[in-house]
Order: C-alpha cells, then structure tokens, then sequence
C-alpha cells in the first residue's frame, strides 16, 4: 500500500531540492551588505514614515479596479471556455450560455470604458 506512494514523495523531495537549494547557494554564494536604505520597508512609492493621512491619487484605485476587472473576467472566462463543446452541443443551454457570456462580458466593457474615460489608462 505505501509503494503507491513513493512517487508522490520522490516529487516532494525533488520539488523541495529545486526551491530550497538555490535560495541556499544565493545565501552562501552572494554578496550581503545590508545598509538602511535596503532594510527599509517601501510601499506603493512613497516614504514608509510619513503621515498615515496622506491623499493618494484617485488613478491609483482605478488601476487597481482594471485589475480586478481583468482578473475577474479570466476567473470566469476560462471554466466557461472549458465547458464551451458541452454548451453548444446541448440545444436547450445553447442559446443561454452565449447570452449569458456577452451579458458578462458587456459589463465588463462598461467597466473598462469607465476607467479609460477617468484617464486610468493615461500614463505619465
């Protein structure tokens, strides 16, 4: 019965040796001179130790909308796609499985022309 699951530890082991080794040899093999301005935490651009209270930049949230509107949509894209020959082999949800695939994806266009029409795409 645990012979069935040898391979099953072989994979454990070799997967364990490919991400353990390599941060190991870095550790030993690699440089390390640690000064503050590396130790220093640093989030979204600005200086960690400022006033809490800071105004972000409204494009900062709608960047953050775009993605998760695209990351919804390829969420619910890719089930929907593999079962894409079971719809349309099957006359009854034929129809209603496009429709409601152009339903979801109309609200999804809503939501990316808004946020280009707010300048959420605009780089500076």
């Amino acid at each position: 019965m645990l012979e069935n699951y040898f391979p099953i530890l072989i994979f454990v082991i070799v997967a364990l040796i490919f991400g353990c080794v390599p941060l190991i040899i870095g550790r030993l093999v690699g440089p390390h001179r640690p000064d503050p301005e590396k130790l220093s935490p640093y989030e979204c651009g600005f200086e960690a130790f400022e006033d809490a209270r800071m105004k972000f930049d409204a494009r900062y949230y709608l960047v953050a909308i775009i993605f998760i509107i695209f990351d919804l949509e390829i969420a619910f894209l890719f089930p929907w796609a593999s079962i894409y020959q079971e719809i349309v082999n099957t006359e009854a949800i034929r129809l209603f499985g496009f429709i409601e695939m152009l339903i979801f994806i109309a609200i999804l266009l809503v939501g990316y022309i808004y946020a280009w029409a707010k300048g959420a795409l605009d780089w500076e």
